[in-house]
């Protein structure tokens, strides 16, 4: 993933094109293509694949509690991060008078939830100024009627990274809130800190380079009473197949309460083989290679007739980058015409820097991108 070598052996898909769009889909390496041939070799044996499949969705929660810094029993997976937001509604129980915090840099996933006119709770909007979200402009958010404050780590709009130890840090000192992170534009691209949250949600076909179908979810043992989703089901359940099932339902806690209903094997294996990927290259060796890379975009980007509008603060700086621009769709087709990818939408352009990207396909990018502005 580092080298040009290992590019070509384990993404023979990027051959002929630079791809800047991981921040939306993750190109996977072979090794997760290989694991969905698994799987289905497995399927073929019918109930008898089941144990398999047991040994990899056992093999894929301890990559996900290493990745978040977890005991395997404080993670589960469940369908997609839109999924693990509902089920977390639901086990907020949310009252009239309640309040949740959620911010205009997020991903819908993470936000309405409580937007519906079925949730009691007042919400409240923490505003980004200048493409930013400030501490001092949460604070006065914060009441002791807060029940979530909920963010992603790196904002899908504009990359901007929050500083995760501020937040939770100012959240304690002024209200009893859990503190929900979505970290789906920082998982397998940056090193994660999650100490002191209580509910972390990722997807899984971006940065860890797995597929659709797959939500990751840790919930600390000391957050599982607060967290545990009263859904229907069977796989989440203590009494499933109890005496007592069609008299009561119980929920196992915390995280396990996420996984409703079968897994999503499929998503399962490549999920377990794109993590294990990730941790073999090293997600630190992938930020030192990406960091300068992102760097010397950030500084071209500048010089640009572009309004840049990610904040080019070396700490809240990730994985992404994005920019304005009055004829944003057609600079998006000059550089597709030049097989270089990255995501146009309403007038924004995006660029994301992963592990497969090099320094010549970066100069390529800011060449073709000159010409096209």
């Amino acid at each position: 993933m580092l080298t040009e070598s290992s590019r070509q052996h384990d993404f023979p898909g990027l051959t002929g094109k630079d791809y800047f769009n991981t921040a939306a889909e993750g190109i996977p390496p072979t090794a997760v293509l290989d694991a969905l041939h698994t799987y289905g070799q497995d399927k073929l044996l019918g109930m008898d694949g089941r144990d398999k499949h047991a040994k990899v969705w056992s093999s894929a929660k301890d990559q996900i509690a290493s990745a978040y810094g977890l005991s395997a029993g404080e993670v589960s997976l469940c369908s997609c991060s839109s999924e693990a937001y509902n089920l977390a509604a639901m086990a907020l129980q949310l009252r009239e008078g309640d309040e949740v915090v959620i911010n205009d840099l997020d991903f819908p996933a993470g936000a309405t939830p409580w937007l519906h006119a079925s949730c009691p709770a007042t919400v409240k909007v923490w505003r980004a100024r200048d493409w930013s979200l400030r501490i001092e402009d949460l604070i006065p958010l914060l009441s002791p009627r807060t029940r979530l404050v909920t963010t992603s780590l790196v904002s899908f709009f504009n990359g901007h990274k929050i500083n995760l130890r501020e937040l939770t840090s100012v959240v304690r000192r002024h209200c009893p809130a859990l503190i929900s992170v979505d970290v789906t534009q920082a998982l397998g691209r940056i090193p994660l800190d999650l100490n002191d949250v209580d509910l972390v949600v990722s997807s899984t076909h971006k940065w860890i380079l797995a597929t659709h179908g797959g939500g990751l979810v840790g919930i600390p043992a000391a957050s599982a009473e607060r967290l545990t989703a009263p859904a229907g089901g069977w796989f989440h359940l203590e009494n499933a197949f109890d005496a007592d099932r069609f008299e009561r339902a119980v929920p196992k806690h915390g995280a396990a309460s996420f996984s409703v209903g079968m897994p999503n094997y499929p998503a399962v294996y490549a999920i377990d083989a794109g993590l294990k990927y990730i941790q073999s290259v090293g997600v630190e060796q992938i930020d030192a290679h990406c960091r300068p890379l992102v760097r010397q975009c950030m500084d071209e980007l500048k010089r640009l007739p572009v309004q840049c509008i990610t904040p080019d603060e070396p700490d809240h700086l990730a994985g992404i980058m994005a920019f304005m621009h009055p004829d944003a769709d057609r600079i998006y087709h000059a550089l597709h015409q030049q097989s270089i990818h990255v995501m146009c939408h309403a007038g924004r352009l995006r660029i994301a820097i992963h592990g497969y990207n090099d320094q010549a396909s970066i100069e390529r990018l800011i060449d073709v991108l000159k010409h096209a502005v």
